[in-house]
């Protein structure tokens, strides 16, 4: 029987509530999800937070980018999609306090590191000496320095390259502060396969849907699914498992 694949709720169950909450997060434990991806930006008073983008316009309907906001100020913005937000208590919850809920319920995470740290890597620094999180949770980043600093600090934290279709795949067996790439789905191709198998590297995709025929027979390399339904690909590696048995 094939191995499960490690299934990570994108935002928490994003497809199911409003991103990078604690809604989301409980919807994707409830579904199933194995792990949470979510995003780690930094205020101006070094303060980590979950929340996705530099700026707070989308789901704050403020024109401000989220280091130039100390975190008590953003409490006083809640966040939603636009006609909802007015009637909405949530508000955006420290790095802090999604890691103590992740620890009480042994839910790794996929921490993707965002921008803003660019400008301030000694307060993810300060918070990966004296970081401890559950099995399986690892760092990613588009930003490959920000890689650089995890696993500087922490070598026993598993780092992950996000892609962009400028990454030279042939490099990767050079990067050794690189342990794994995340890739969008459009990259589900032999050719990157086999650069992540030659480099021993496994390969997480993301924008998975539950839809994809290669669920049901996904390439070795693959050691996680990243998806804002965790519910339908787990019924997916379900009806995997169903067919492989029958087959036995």
């Amino acid at each position: 029987m094939t191995n499960h694949i490690p299934i990570f709720a994108h935002r928490g169950a994003s497809g199911h509530a409003l991103e990078n909450t604690f809604k989301a997060f409980e919807k994707a434990r409830h579904l199933g999800a194995d792990g949470i991806e979510l995003d780690v930006q930094c205020t101006k008073d070094n303060r980590l937070v979950v929340y996705h983008d530099f700026d707070l316009f989308r789901l704050a309907g403020v024109n401000k980018k989220i280091n130039e906001c100390i975190y008590e100020e953003l409490l006083n913005y809640p966040i939603g999609k636009h006609m909802l937000r007015r009637f909405s208590r949530e508000r955006i919850p420290t790095f802090e306090e999604v890691v103590e809920w992740a620890n009480h319920y042994n839910m790794p995470l996929n921490i993707e590191l965002k921008e803003s740290l660019l400008d301030n890597r000694q307060a993810i620094i300060d918070c990966l000496l004296r970081l401890e999180v559950p099995k399986g949770s690892h760092f990613s980043s588009f930003q490959d320095e920000l890689l650089r600093v995890v696993k500087m600090q922490r070598p026993d934290f598993q780092t992950a390259i996000i892609v962009t279709k400028k990454f030279n795949w042939q490099e990767l067996s050079r990067q050794t502060h690189i342990d794994a790439v995340h890739a969008h789905k459009k990259y589900y191709k032999q050719k990157y396969f086999e650069a992540c198998t030659d480099a021993k590297k496994g390969l997480r995709y993301y924008a998975i849907t539950g839809k994809e025929t290669y669920l049901n027979n996904p390439d070795s390399s693959i050691i996680g699914w990243i998806t804002d339904y965790p519910a339908a690909v787990a019924r997916a590696e379900k009806s995997k498992k169903m067919k492989t048995d029958v087959q036995i």
